[in-house]
C-alpha cells in the first residue's frame, strides 16, 4: 500500500505532511489505566485552554489555514483537534470509542493534530491524499451524508475515506483483531511528527501490547 500527497494539495499548501502508523492491534474497550490517563489530561486542558489559547496553536492554526487555501471554511467545518479541544473547555468531555479511537484522541488534543486510525482491510489499492471534488459527500461516524468538498481527504481505488474533520463509517475501527493505519495530519511540515508518532506508539505498547508498529512520514 503506496500513501502519497497529490501534486495539487502540495502547489495549494507546500508544508502539507503526514505522518503514518502501521500496526495490528486487538481493538477492545479502553484499559481503566489508560481511561484514567485519557480523563486526567482532559481535566488539565480544561484548566490550561480556553477559545482564544486553542485559536493559537500552531498546528490547529496551519490547518485552519490549508482549509481556506483550499476553499472550505474552517469556521464551519472544524478540524477535529479544534472540535475536541472545544468541547473540553466547554466541560463537555470526550466520548470514550475504544482503545485505538482513544488513543488517537488523546494525542490529538494534545497535540492540536488532527488524526485518523483505519481499518486497512476496508480499504483498496494505494492511497492518496486529495482536494476533495466539489459537491462530495460521504456518511461519516455518527454524522451522515457530510459535506467534504475541497477538505483535505484521504482517497483510495474505491474512493474517499477520511479526512481531518471527520471519517467516513467505511474503514471505521471497530472490535477485533486489526491491521491498522493511524495517519496524523500536519500542515506546517513535519518537524514534529516524529515524537508525536513515538508517544501514539508507545501508548500502543505499554498500554496494549502492540509489538510493532511502522512508522512513515510522508
Amino acid at each position: 500500500m503506496k500513501i502519497s500527497i497529490s501534486n495539487e494539495i502540495y502547489s495549494i499548501f507546500p508544508k502539507t505532511a503526514l505522518g503514518v502508523l502501521s500496526y495490528r492491534a486487538f481493538v477492545e474497550p479502553s484499559s481503566k489505566e489508560f481511561t484514567k490517563l485519557f480523563e486526567d489530561v482532559i481535566d488539565k486542558l480544561s484548566q490550561k485552554y480556553s477559545i482564544e489559547e486553542i485559536t493559537k496553536n500552531p498546528h490547529i492554526i496551519s490547518t485552519r489555514q490549508a482549509y481556506k487555501a483550499l476553499g472550505k471554511s474552517p469556521q464551519q467545518y472544524r478540524n477535529a483537534a479544534e472540535a475536541m479541544l472545544r468541547r473540553i473547555i466547554k466541560g463537555k468531555g470526550l466520548y470514550h470509542v475504544n482503545n485505538i479511537v482513544d488513543i488517537n484522541n488523546l494525542i490529538s488534543i494534545t497535540s492540536g493534530y488532527s488524526i485518523g486510525s483505519y481499518d486497512t482491510k476496508k480499504l483498496k489499492g494505494n492511497i492518496e491524499l486529495r482536494r476533495a471534488e466539489s459537491r462530495l459527500h460521504y456518511d461519516g461516524i455518527g454524522k451522515d451524508n457530510i459535506n467534504i468538498e475541497h477538505l483535505p481527504t484521504l482517497y483510495d481505488e474505491l474512493g474517499a475515506f477520511g479526512n481531518p474533520t471527520s471519517d467516513s463509517k467505511r474503514a471505521m475501527i471497530q472490535s477485533g483483531e486489526k491491521d491498522i493505519i493511524s495517519v496524523i495530519y500536519a500542515f506546517d511540515g513535519d518537524e514534529e511528527l516524529d515524537f508525536w508518532m513515538e508517544e501514539f506508539s508507545s501508548y500502543l505498547k505499554d498500554y496494549y501490547g502492540v509489538i510493532k508498529v511502522e512508522k512513515l512520514i510522508i
